[in-house]
């Protein structure tokens, strides 16, 4: 599900990509006229036309590179902000935890390998993942994984 939105981006990214094209063609037009004259003089038409303007476009193209970007990257997290609005609670959601609570009341810890935080088994950003794994003692001792602050696991003392 694209919008109009980030279609109307694509041409902004093509004009700075032509722009920055061009004004590198200019720029090296300009240097081969200009290593052609020996005087001066001469030199100076080459810079006016060619290399002065050269280098005016590929400062356009990229501002209208940083602007296409910049304008893009918004643009996708309106869309992923509207599908996150767009989802229906369900009536288990409805009724919901009480405000504070923790999301998930499990003793079993998990983790995300690779990741810097440890889960109660059903925490939702661990929930349903095929790759989560028990905690392993020595990273909770070593001090290297910290408490999800979704669900708020206590370490188990034996």
């Amino acid at each position: 599900m694209r919008t109009a939105r980030l279609r109307t981006v694509h041409p902004v990214l093509w004009a700075g990509w032509a722009a920055l094209a061009a004004g590198a063609v200019l720029c090296v037009l300009g240097w081969y006229g200009v290593s052609g004259e020996r005087y001066a003089e001469r030199q100076l038409p080459y810079l006016a036309s060619c290399t002065v303007p050269g280098a005016a476009l590929i400062v356009a193209g990229a501002m209208l590179l940083t602007h296409g970007r910049g304008a893009l990257a918004a643009a996708r997290v309106e869309e992923l902000y509207g599908l996150l609005v767009a989802a229906e609670p369900t009536e288990a959601e409805e009724s919901g935890p009480a405000v504070g609570a923790p999301l998930a009341v499990s003793g079993d810890l998990l983790m995300v390998p690779g990741g810097t935080l440890w889960h109660r088994a059903d925490c939702p950003l661990v929930a349903g993942k095929v790759e989560s794994i028990p905690v392993d003692a020595k990273l909770l001792a070593s001090g290297e994984l910290g408490p999800c602050p979704i669900c708020e696991p206590v370490e188990e003392t034996d």
